[in-house]
């Protein structure tokens, strides 16, 4: 096994795989074409980021602080209060969640979830 770049898809194929227990670790990784710690590696960021790909792959600027918990809570506000600005969500954060996060953050993250400025 060498260095290759193993796409986004196989590595969402192998946790899906091995989280809904229909393939064994070693017929996942076997399959797949990566190691052992390959795959613990992208399970570390799927549960940390919610992603399998670092966020510096593709991405300018600085990188994302939120982590999952925190963009899930983001998303339960939207839901919860459709209305609220950002400077809001960002005072929201600031004592609900401990992190301080300027709002253009917040509004990069929710377009990059899909949600409209309306």
């Amino acid at each position: 096994m060498g260095f290759g770049h193993i796409s986004r898809d196989v590595k969402l194929a192998a946790l899906h795989l091995h989280s809904r227990g229909l393939l064994g670790l070693w017929d996942i990784i076997t399959s797949c074409g990566f190691s052992q710690h390959t795959f613990f590696h992208v399970k570390c960021l799927w549960n940390e980021t919610g992603d399998v790909l670092p966020c510096s792959i593709g991405s300018r600027g600085w990188p994302c602080m939120l982590i999952r918990e925190d963009i899930e809570y983001l998303l339960e506000l939207v839901r919860d209060n459709p209305t609220y600005f950002l400077d809001e969500m960002e005072h929201l954060l600031t004592n609900n969640c401990f992190i301080s996060v300027h709002f253009t953050m917040i509004h990069q993250q929710l377009e990059q979830l899909g949600m409209s400025r309306k």
